[in-house]
Formats: structure tokens, C-alpha cells, sequence
């Protein structure tokens, strides 16, 4: 084997630490921790930007570990990625999990010099429930009736929203793809919303991003991705969004993914590439 001779790494480039289960909340009861990809130089006073990442769960306690290898490409790239977690709707009906979630907003944001982050640049991504929040997070802003007490008045807007696959209309799903589901105790939409059929529908309208899309509101950017075969969450609700979005006057792009289902073969590097640009476009 030939000798080879290469540079040393002093600033740690292009290197990525892993800051695991940090706790951001406890003042539900539940002990909620996120892991925190952050890239080993140094931002040199700047902050590096921040993606936080919700894996979709059907609202149910989220795997937070599922996308770290994929999510680790971004980190790679400069961003500081934390993947989070929220309460099960089993145990905390909605809008317990947006609450969650902009918990550790608040968190991060409090904590920025520690971590090295820009306050001022962050993106919401998410998967199927999770691209259900990351979509409510750019569109309600710092709307107090979604706020929990922990880490009060910091802001929980977000600069830019990626949304895979994430349920738009929820009153249309139960309504037309689920209506065959019996409402009761048993079935995951009655325990997003709760106690009784009226309770559920105003619930599930609150947490239906299509809802909050009107003209004259300031909205951040939205890239929405959806396979053409997914079953789970019909692509059509994507473009609906998408559509209302842009008449509207907001920003938005949509992705189509021909044949790809819920999760599976929907990803691609191809697909990781039209995030990872977008994200640096918008908060870069």
C-alpha cells in the first residue's frame, strides 16, 4: 500500500455530534427530550441555522431516531438539526403534541448560544403527523392558544416549513377516506380529538393546516412533498394545500413522487437533495 499524506482537520469540518435526549419539558408530567445533530466547528459568533424535525407516529410517541442518518447529511452541511418529540394523543388529546413541540421550540431558541444556533433562522420539517405539525407551526405562528407555559414569551414562528407527506384536512379524511371507521374510543381520530363526535370535528379543524390559509396572513415558505400512491394520506389533500397556498399569494412549491407510498420508497437522495436545497435557500 502506497504512503499518503493528507491535511489534518483543526475546525472539524464537515463532522457532526450527536447531543443526546436533551430535556426540554417536564412540566406536563412527561419527561420530553430531543436529540440535537450539531456540527463540531464553530459558527464564529454567527449561529448555525436550525431545522427542527418531527417523525411522523400517527400522533402517537414519535421514533425520534428514525431519520438521524439522513437528517446527519444536513448537519454535515452546516445546520444544527433537532429531532423532537410530543406527548402521545393516546394520552394528551391535540393540540397537546403542537404544544409539545413548540416547547422545544422555545427551548432551543432560550438555549441558543449554548448550542450555537441563530434564533432567527429555523425550519419546521416533518413526515406524515409530523409534516401535520411542522404545517401548523408555520401557520400559527406565535398564537397563544397554542402555547404551554415552559420557556414563556419566546417565540415559537418558524422561517420555513417541509412538509412530507402530512395530513392536511383532517374533517375530509374522517368525513370521505375514513368515513367507514366507527368514531369511538378505539379509533386514532377520537383520540386526537376527544369525548364526543361535536368536540372531535372542532378539534380536528383546528389541527388542519388547510384551515388556517387565507389571504392578507404572513405565512413562511412551504415545500410539500407527497408520493401519488400513498394510501395513508391521499396526494390530492397535498395539492389542495398547495393550491389554496398559492391563491392565496403565499409561497409554496410541491413535489409529486410518482408511484411512492407512505414512507418506503418515497425517499431518495434525489429527494434528501430538493429538501436540503430548499432549506438552505430559505434560512442558509
Amino acid at each position: 500500500m502506497a504512503i499518503v499524506t493528507i491535511a489534518n482537520n483543526p475546525e472539524m469540518r464537515e463532522l457532526v455530534d450527536l447531543k443526546a435526549d436533551i430535556v426540554f419539558s417536564t412540566q406536563t408530567g412527561e419527561r420530553l427530550a430531543l436529540q440535537l445533530l450539531k456540527p463540531m466547528w464553530q459558527s464564529g459568533g454567527k449561529g448555525f441555522p436550525l431545522v427542527v424535525f418531527i417523525q411522523g407516529s400517527s400522533w402517537t410517541k414519535p421514533n425520534q431516531f428514525w431519520e438521524i442518518p439522513q437528517l446527519s447529511q444536513l448537519a454535515r452541511r452546516g445546520f444544527v438539526v433537532a429531532s423532537v418529540t410530543h406527548r402521545s394523543c393516546w394520552d394528551a388529546p391535540a393540540p397537546a403534541f403542537l404544544r409539545d413541540v413548540k416547547t422545544a421550540i422555545r427551548f432551543l431558541r432560550t438555549h441558543a448560544g449554548e448550542y450555537d444556533i441563530d434564533p432567527e433562522r429555523v425550519c419546521a420539517w416533518g413526515t406524515s403527523s409530523g409534516g401535520n405539525t411542522a404545517l401548523l407551526l408555520g401557520m400559527t405562528g406565535d398564537d397563544p392558544a397554542f402555547e404551554s407555559g415552559e420557556w414563556p414569551g419566546v417565540s415559537t414562528r418558524v422561517q420555513a416549513v417541509v412538509d412530507c407527506f402530512g395530513p392536511t384536512d383532517l374533517l375530509k379524511m374522517i368525513d370521505e377516506q375514513y368515513n367507514a371507521l366507527p368514531m369511538n374510543d378505539k379509533n386514532l381520530f377520537f383520540a386526537l380529538g376527544g369525548r364526543d363526535l361535536h368536540t372531535l370535528r372542532d378539534t380536528l379543524r383546528r389541527i388542519s393546516p388547510i384551515d388556517y390559509v387565507r389571504e392578507g396572513v404572513v405565512l413562511p415558505p412551504f415545500l410539500i412533498l407527497h408520493g401519488d400512491a400513498d394510501d395513508v394520506v391521499l396526494y390530492e389533500d397535498s395539492e389542495a394545500l398547495y393550491h389554496k397556498l398559492t391563491a392565496c399569494g403565499h409561497a409554496a412549491d410541491l413535489v409529486r413522487i410518482t408511484d411512492a407510498p407512505h414512507e418506503g420508497s418515497f425517499w431518495s437522495q434525489e429527494l434528501l437533495e430538493i429538501i436540503f436545497d430548499f432549506i438552505e435557500k430559505q434560512i442558509g
